[in-house]
């Protein structure tokens, strides 16, 4: 029988959940929970072949095959097949017994939630994978009995991770006689050196995802872990007319006014962004770590780097993706031993040579030198503590609230104060059941 969903939460999140699918108890054996017959595991996940991951996960079956007996039944799921049949599948006997989920209150945190996933927090103590991840990479594998990050109990593992930084075009600095920056006045300097020699510095994208990241840096600038706490995980209100805000909003004003950004932004889309930093056009670009494979292979005209965002303590970023175990798998043990392999440094490793990021990495087996450098970067930001996930995370559909809003604030069809009045209100409203 299908489990009956309560609550005006519960149904709200499930209708975040289908949005985002269109676009974007305990450690006990599951054989003898769920019948299964304890030499099959079914795995799903959506990382391509060719991927960090995708290359690390097939090694990990071939090992999790050969040391264990059992067979690894694996089905390609697409990201969207996975977040719109999620909520119907895993409350049947057609659940996997362990599957790839994204992370947040609307997704994996409303499957623990109602109870669609198993709190696999026995197993994270039996195998000690609390002791490979830093806090803020373990905020987004706990949730509270409302679905909320940052519970205390474990509804998922991550293995690999992503931030936020800016890329540089090495080429382009020399040529401009420029220094990559190290810090936020060295980052400005650097943006108007490049205006005044008639180049548009920063590639940017006002119609998805980027723009609103970089006024959520820009807030970070002037925030600190309290507002962080605040704004993600409701611990107090957040001001919106508070410091960090105005400053995020005002500045980014100034970016658009001063050339630092092209003036026809708000209708770019991210891939637009990211080809203008591979064809040379544009000699910066303020994104994430998901960008680096890409540019490896394709970025190959000028030699290139990607740093933390110059005088930042804090970062946007995360874990990446969790491994879950659904209530009703049927091969639970299993599950948890193929979760284990996937954090042996044998493993990691895998992931840290392809371009990923890798959570529990012996710095020693990362060969390739540019990935070295990249996870070298995240490792700083994870000593600092410095993850502070991504702007729109808070509330179902501040996505689109943030990108229409931004969109009103660089088109001039709004001002600042106006801009701020409604991202709090929208805000405000979708986070009042949280709170």
């Amino acid at each position: 029988m299908a489990r009956i969903i309560r609550g005006k939460k519960s149904i709200a999140v499930l209708a975040a959940l289908t949005v985002a699918g269109l676009a974007l108890s305990g450690c006990t054996s599951g054989s003898a929970d769920g019948g299964g017959d304890g030499d099959t595991l079914k795995l799903w996940h959506y990382e391509g072949a060719d991927s960090a991951m995708g290359i690390a996960w097939a090694q990990a079956i071939k090992t999790f095959e050969e040391e264990t007996g059992a067979k690894v039944e694996f089905e390609e799921k697409s990201f969207e097949q996975i977040q719109k049949t999620a909520s119907q599948v895993l409350d049947t006997d057609a659940a996997p017994d362990l599957m790839e989920f994204n992370k947040g209150n609307a997704t994996a945190g409303f499957l623990a939630s109602t109870g669609l996933i198993t709190d696999i927090s026995d197993a994270v103590a039996e195998y000690g994978w609390d002791e490979k991840l830093a806090p803020s990479l373990q905020t987004t594998a706990k949730y509270s009995e409302d679905g909320v990050m940052g519970g205390d109990n474990w509804y998922g593992v991550p293995n690999y991770g992503e931030f936020v930084g800016v890329y540089y075009n090495k080429g382009a600095f020399a040529a401009a006689g420029l220094e990559i920056p190290t810090t936020y006045e060295e980052f400005v300097d650097v943006l108007e050196a490049f205006v005044a020699k008639g180049i548009t510095p920063l590639a940017e994208a006002g119609a998805e995802y980027p723009l609103g990241q970089l006024w959520y840096q820009l807030a970070l600038l002037e925030g600190d872990r309290g507002f962080v706490d605040d704004y993600q995980l409701y611990e107090n209100p957040v001001d919106w007319e508070g410091p960090e805000v105005t400053s995020a909003t005002e500045t980014l004003k100034e970016y658009v006014d001063k050339g630092y950004i092209a003036s026809d932004v708000s209708s770019v889309k991210a891939e637009d962004a990211g080809v203008s930093f591979i064809n040379g056009s544009a000699p910066i670009f303020v994104s994430g770590s998901w960008w680096f494979g890409r540019f490896v292979a394709e970025a190959t005209g000028f030699d290139w780097t990607l740093t933390a965002f110059p005088g930042a303590d804090l970062s946007l970023g995360s874990s990446g993706n969790l491994w879950v175990v659904p209530e009703n798998a049927a091969n639970k043990e299993l599950a948890y031993e193929f979760i284990d392999i996937t954090m042996r440094p044998e493993i990691q490793a895998i992931i840290g040579n392809n371009g990923g990021l890798p959570v529990a990495v012996d710095a020693a087996d990362i060969t390739d030198a540019k990935s070295a450098e990249l996870i070298e970067t995240f490792n700083g930001i994870l000593d600092a503590d410095g993850l502070s996930f991504y702007p729109d995370w808070p509330a179902p559909g501040f996505y689109d609230v943030l990108v229409q809003e931004l969109q009103g604030l660089i088109t001039g069809a709004q001002d600042v104060k106006t801009t701020n009045a409604n991202l709090g209100e929208q805000y405000d409203e979708g986070t009042a059941e949280f709170r």
